[in-house]
C-alpha cells in the first residue's frame, strides 16, 4: 500500500490556489493508500506570527481539510508540534546535511534577500532539515506538493541516501507528487505571479465572501484579443481563469475552448466565477459547521496518536542504526 504525506504551513489566509492545488487533491488521493497529512505549525515559526494568528490558522485549515471531504477515519490529520518526534528527528538529520545545499535552497534565497542578514533565522536557513525529518518519519513514497517544495522533497531524497548507504535501509525513499491540472494558479491580478496568500486584489482567500469571490474574478487582469485560448505565454490572465475553471469543472482546456467560441471575456468571466462560487459555497458552509461543532480538537488528538506510533517507530530506527540507545 502507497504511503502518502503531505502539509500546510498555517501562514496567512489560504487562497483558492491552496484548496485547488493541495487540499482538493488530497480528497482525491487519500484513498489511494495510508494517508497523513499535517499542519506544519513549527515550520510557521521560521518567520515571525502572532501566536493567535497561529492557532486560528492551524485549526482553520484542519477545518478546511474536513470540509473538503478528509476523512478523519482513514485520513490521519494532526498538527506537526503534536508529533515530538519531528524535531528529534531533526536534530538527528541536520549532521546529514551541509550547509552549501541549505545555502542553496530557492525558497530560502528568495526569503533570506528581503532580509538583513543579522535578522535571518537558523530556523529558516534549517527549514529543509525539519521537511526531510517530516517525509521521512512515515516511510512515505508519494509526497504531493507544490512546485515550490519539490527541491525540498529532493534535499529529503539526498539525506535517505546518505543514511541508507551508511547504515542500511532504514528510511524510505519519497518522491514528490504534483497535480497535473491546477497545480499553480495564479494571482488575478498579475498572472506572473503565483496567488500566494500576500496580494488582497489578485488572491482569493478562502475565507472571502461568495460575493468578493465573484468581484475578484470580474476584475481579473486579461490579455489582448478576444478568443478565449489556453496559451500562458500570450494569454496568461485567460490561460489562468482556464486553469481554475478546469481544475473545478473537471472540463478540458479544448471543451472550454469550444464552449466560449465567439463569446467574450465579459461571458467567459461570469462564467468561471459561477464555477468557483457553485465549489465554494457548500464547502464554505460545511467549513462554518465543523468549527463550531468542536470535531476540529477531536480530530486533531485522535490523528496524532496514529501519526506518532509510525513517526516513533522510524525514529526508534534510525536511533538505533547510528548508536543513540541503551542496551
Amino acid at each position: 500500500m502507497d504511503r502518502i504525506l503531505s502539509g500546510i504551513k498555517p501562514t496567512g489566509q489560504l487562497t483558492l490556489g491552496n484548496y485547488i492545488g493541495a487540499i482538493k487533491n488530497f480528497a482525491k488521493v487519500q484513498y489511494e493508500g495510508e494517508t497523513f497529512l499535517f499542519i506544519a505549525d513549527l515550520h510557521a515559526l521560521t518567520l515571525p506570527i502572532e501566536p493567535e494568528t497561529l492557532n486560528k490558522n492551524s485549526r482553520d485549515i484542519a477545518a478546511y481539510y474536513l470540509a473538503a471531504g478528509l476523512d478523519p477515519k482513514h485520513t490521519s490529520i494532526f498538527l506537526q508540534s503534536d508529533v515530538s518526534e519531528h524535531s528529534e528527528l531533526a536534530i538527528i538529520l541536520q549532521n546529514y546535511l551541509y550547509m552549501g545545499e541549505l545555502s542553496r535552497m530557492t525558497q530560502f534565497k528568495d526569503k533570506s534577500s528581503k532580509m538583513k542578514e543579522e535578522a535571518i533565522g537558523l530556523g529558516l536557513f534549517a527549514y529543509p532539515v525539519l521537511m526531510a525529518a517530516d517525509i521521512v518519519l512515515y516511510n512515505a513514497n508519494r509526497i504531493p506538493v507544490g512546485e515550490d517544495q519539490v527541491q525540498h522533497v529532493e534535499l529529503a531524497r539526498d539525506v535517505v541516501k546518505r543514511m541508507n548507504n551508511r547504515y542500511g535501509k532504514i528510511l524510505a525513499m519519497p518522491k514528490a507528487e504534483m497535480v497535473k491540472v491546477g497545480a499553480r494558479i495564479m494571482s488575478l491580478s498579475d498572472p506572473s505571479k503565483k496567488m500566494s496568500k500576500s496580494d488582497p486584489k489578485g488572491d482569493i482567500y478562502l475565507s472571502d465572501s461568495l460575493e468578493v469571490m465573484r468581484k475578484k474574478i470580474m476584475s481579473a487582469v486579461t490579455d489582448m484579443g478576444k478568443e478565449i485560448k489556453y496559451d500562458p505565454i500570450n494569454k496568461p490572465g485567460i490561460s489562468n481563469l482556464m486553469t481554475i475553471m478546469s481544475s473545478l469543472s473537471g472540463k478540458s482546456f479544448e471543451e472550454i475552448e469550444k464552449e466560449f467560441v465567439g463569446k467574450g471575456y465579459g461571458d467567459f468571466k461570469r462564467a468561471v466565477a459561477d464555477v468557483v462560487v457553485n465549489e465554494m459555497a457548500p464547502f464554505k458552509a460545511r467549513y462554518e459547521e465543523i468549527i463550531q461543532s468542536g470535531l476540529v480538537d477531536e480530530v486533531l488528538s485522535e490523528g496524532a496518536k496514529r501519526a506518532k506510533v509510525v513517526a516513533k517507530e522510524t525514529l526508534t530506527r534510525v536511533q538505533h542504526a547510528i548508536g543513540l540507545y541503551r542496551k
